[in-house]
């Protein structure tokens, strides 16, 4: 393939991480000051642009606009170098609490990367490497003067990072009960174990130039796909812990807003006019269902004097009858009861009819188990229905008697 060509490898990690980086970017400008933001943005961005500038065709772009050849070894390897020093800072920004302790090793990490950073920049203007190299650069210069140390600088940094972080995650992870961190955790773990892999490819690539030989293939085409492995995994260990309870909590909203929309509408032509504040379609979920939930129990609050206690309980006892668990039985007699006053809320008075009792089985608890539960039953409108007409049977039959 061309250096120009387009590398399906690199795409998922790069999409997954700048879709990450595009989530997290407005939690950055919510809360820039909170650490834990901080170092998941900044990781987030150095990891983007870690495998946007060493896709290989960005590689010779990089030389090409330059106009130096090679110069985006020192480029890339400085994104990475960088990168794992924010890999040891999110480590321990998780695992200790602040302190002016943990603020002076994170202080002390970035000073010892950047002074890494400044080395291979050094190196590489310091060496003598004309020929441009996109795929074997580490193996082609591995006895080049200066280009040697280059390239040992950025291997070592890096393999340094991984077994420091991998070791700090092996000693938290018995600490961890359970849940998102632990899996985010375990995906690190497996991520380190792959760049120390791409660590050991090329080493043991460079150590066959030096002595003579030739492991080029190593470098070439065993340590990339590490390298790819290894961050991509990295990336869902850091963005698992605090994507996965946003994304469960969405989950969960968008069912909630969902189950209770049968209900909603049923209930809009009792709701007050003044339930319905301005908010948009793309307003936050959470927003949302909040508003669902209290136009709800407002129109519920204007039905109290038509709902029914006696049908609410027949109904009830006709769902158990048929089958229904209690949970069910309760949410059909409420869709019940709500139908049964929602009628008799809009038909004409009559010198006989009159409101009925207020229901304190129906509006007794108002918490979202009992909308739900109401929501559900309306989802089955036939269900509804039938136990209506048996339950208003019973009623007739009584009165007879």
């Amino acid at each position: 393939m061309s250096a120009a060509g387009f590398h399906i490898p690199y795409t998922l990690p790069i999409v997954l991480l700048i879709l990450a980086l595009g989530l997290k970017t407005p939690t950055f400008i919510r809360a820039w000051k909170d650490p834990d933001v901080r170092a998941t943005t900044l990781f987030l961005l150095l990891a983007s642009a870690v495998f946007v500038s060493a896709v290989p065709a960005s590689i010779h772009r990089i030389n090409t606009m330059a106009g130096v050849p090679n110069i985006a070894a020192p480029w890339v390897y400085s994104l990475l170098t960088a990168f794992c020093a924010s890999c040891l800072t999110m480590v321990i920004t998780w695992r200790d609490e602040p302190s002016s302790r943990r603020s002076d090793r994170i202080r002390r990490i970035w000073l010892i990367y950047l002074g890494i950073i400044g080395a291979l920049w050094a190196t590489f203007f310091l060496a003598d490497a004309p020929t441009e190299r996109i795929y074997d650069l580490d193996t082609y210069y591995a006895r080049q003067p200066w280009m040697r140390e280059h390239i040992l600088l950025y291997l070592g940094a890096h393999m340094v990072s991984a077994l420091v972080a991998a070791y700090m995650i092996w000693k938290w992870i018995p600490k961890v009960s359970g849940g998102w961190l632990k899996a985010g955790l375990v995906f690190l773990q497996a991520g380190y174990a792959f760049g120390l892999l791409f660590d050991v490819a090329k080493l043991t690539a460079v150590g066959a130039r030096w002595t003579g030989g030739n492991l080029d293939w190593l470098s070439t085409k065993v340590a990339p796909p590490f390298a790819i492995l290894d961050a991509s995994l990295v990336g869902i260990g850091f963005i698992l812990p605090q994507g996965g309870p946003f994304l469960q909590k969405w989950i969960r909203d968008q069912r909630t807003y969902r189950r209770l929309r049968p209900l909603a509408r049923a209930l809009q032509p009792v709701a007050p006019p003044a339930t319905r504040a301005r908010v948009g379609r793309f307003a936050p979920l959470d927003l949302r269902v909040l508003q669902r939930q209290q136009r709800i129990h407002d129109a519920l609050l204007r039905l109290t004097p038509f709902l029914d206690t006696g049908l609410h309980q027949r109904a009830y006892e006709e769902a158990r009858s048929a089958g229904h668990r209690v949970e069910h039985a309760r949410g059909i007699a409420g869709a019940v009861a709500i139908r049964a006053a929602l009628a008799a809320s809009t038909a004409p008075p009559s010198p006989g009819r009159r409101p009925g009792s207020r229901a304190p089985a129906v509006r007794s608890r108002t918490g979202l188990d009992d909308l739900d539960a109401i929501a559900r039953a309306l989802h089955r409108p036939r269900t509804v229905e039938a136990i209506w007409q048996r339950a208003a049977c019973r009623e007739s039959d009584t009165g007879h008697v």
